[in-house]
């Protein structure tokens, strides 16, 4: 005799109802059903959150931002810059050849305006710098012969030898003498520099919507000569003073001087093509680049040396040049009108006003007193069934009997005695016919008829009561309503009671006190 086949394990068998559950909801189809809710609080939220969000589309997105065009950042840029002006120090006067470094006009440039020189430099033996570590001593011993420090200025010999002033002493060392802490003299340039005029010349060019443009105003005379920058009456005029500038910039122009410093002198280019090439107008702004206000890196210096001969020897003079050095910056966007940002920031437009039904959908179900109400009149689960199928339970549900479901209870002394209807289903369906065959009712119900031979009874007294719900009565019933395609199980009381349109009788769960029904 064959052996039975071994049953499925139930881990088996519940991945095989898994997988036909999730094949089945794969197939499902989902679609928006619209309730409308008439709460005022409830419609103020849902409008206000509506205006906020068309607001914030209509003047930020659109009128600010103009996400309607189409843009570029990052023009292509020329600058040439030129320097005049003649200042003087206690020993010479200084021309623009001597204080602009370096001299070629570029986007980054500096003026000087203090000196320490150290003239006289010849290679010879000399003391180390006291600034230099290591470099003090007592005696030949504390220095090393043919020691080179990186930060120092020479060779040390080995010895160790008086300094240039004071009774300290420092190694020597072999280099160029005398060293620059030793007999540098310090000099002032700035007393001229603020009326010193720079010229900024600037050409941009958009490549994506091939825009040209410079700052200099087109004209054939000599105004370039005898202007200066005003925001108002020379926008077309890139010349500034050096003093103009510091003080754009909010610094102390004789602190920024003695010791030096970083200006960024901003050109910015936000250009509207939609409007004319005349709107399109550069827009400058100063100010400080390095830190101030940190000690270690404050300020702005460099050495350059000037090398000649005296009697045969070479011999240089070293300058520690302290100055103001400008960095001329250059950006911008340009943008256009173009159809395709504009539909997709309408479409984003669009989109986001559905942010106030979730917001209020979620004060709707969580915070509303009748919020289960509420959900089970939102969510439906439809499915198509065979002609001959009964439904068990208020899930199983058509949309049209779930979503019409209302509040109302039985009324006062029904009594729910089983018995043939004596009015034949859909006899009633005129008013005055619906008089007739309640008139023999004491109660002065009104007739609502179900499937086949049974009927309930409406009290027209509650049947346009607050709750929009009329008061039933179970008139003629039996242990079970019999419709045309199965019997389905009648409980007595509390039921829930559906109408549907096509006639069929549904039961449910039994709930607290009243009955629920659907317009038939």
């Amino acid at each position: 005799m064959a052996a039975a086949p071994p049953e499925a394990p139930a881990g088996a068998a519940a991945a095989r109802r898994l997988a036909r559950g999730c094949w089945s909801a794969f197939w499902d189809y989902e679609t928006p059903k619209v309730i409308v809710v008439r709460n005022r609080r409830l419609g103020v939220v849902y409008r206000a959150v509506q205006l906020l969000i068309l607001l914030y589309f209509v003047w930020y997105v659109f009128v600010v931002q103009k996400s309607y065009q189409d843009s570029e950042t990052g023009p292509e840029s020329s600058v040439i810059t030129k320097v005049k002006g003649i200042t003087a120090s206690r020993h010479k006067v200084w021309d623009v050849e001597e204080y602009v470094k370096p001299p070629e006009g570029g986007s980054v440039f500096s003026i000087i305006t203090r000196i320490e020189v150290t003239p006289f430099q010849t290679l010879g033996k000399c003391p180390e710098s006291i600034k230099v570590h290591s470099a003090t001593c007592h005696s030949d011993s504390d220095c090393v012969a043919g020691e080179l420090d990186m930060l120092g200025n020479g060779l040390r010999t080995g010895r160790c030898v008086p300094y240039y002033f004071g009774t300290s002493k420092t190694c020597e060392v072999s280099g160029w003498c005398p060293v620059e802490d030793g007999a540098s003299v310090s000099q002032f340039l700035g007393k001229m520099a603020p009326n010193f005029t720079i010229l900024i010349k600037n050409s941009i060019h958009y490549p994506k919507f091939q825009f040209s443009k410079g700052n200099l105003a087109s004209r054939k005379d000599d105004y370039l000569k005898r202007c200066t920058f005003d925001h108002v009456s020379d926008p077309y005029c890139p010349i500034f003073k050096l003093g103009f500038i510091v003080e754009q910039a909010g610094e102390n122009f004789t602190e920024l001087a003695h010791r030096g410093g970083v200006i960024g002198a901003i050109i910015n280019w936000d250009c509207d093509l939609d409007l004319s090439a005349s709107e399109c107008n550069p827009k400058y702004s100063f100010r400080r680049l390095d830190p101030k206000h940190v000690p270690a890196s404050s300020g702005y210096n460099f050495r350059f040396a000037k090398y000649y001969k005296i009697n045969g020897t070479t011999t240089r003079t070293l300058i520690k040049a302290y100055g103001i050095r400008i960095d001329v910056i250059v950006h911008g966007q340009a943008g256009k009108f173009s159809l395709i940002p504009t539909i997709i920031n309408l479409a984003t437009a669009l989109t986001s006003i559905g942010v106030g039904s979730f917001l209020c959908d979620w004060i709707l179900l969580t915070f509303m007193n009748k919020n289960k109400v509420y959900s089970h009149k939102k969510f439906d689960k439809l499915r198509t069934l065979p002609e001959s199928s009964c439904f068990g339970s208020t899930e199983d549900l058509p949309a049209s009997v779930a979503t019409s479901l209302h509040e109302a209870t039985l009324c006062e002394g029904a009594s729910l005695t089983p018995g043939p209807s004596p009015y034949p289903l859909g006899a009633c369906r005129e008013a005055g016919s619906c008089q007739h065959l309640c008139s023999g009712n004491p109660q002065g119900l009104l007739p609502f008829f179900l499937p086949d031979t049974h009927t309930a009874c409406c009290d027209p007294k509650t049947a346009l009561s607050s709750k929009g719900a009329p008061t039933l009565l179970l008139e003629h019933t039996s242990t079970n309503f019999i419709t045309p395609n199965c019997l389905v199980p009648f409980l007595r009381s509390p039921i829930n009671l559906c109408l549907v349109p096509s006639g069929l009788v549904l039961w449910g769960k039994a709930m607290s006190p009243g009955v629920q029904h659907g317009p038939g």
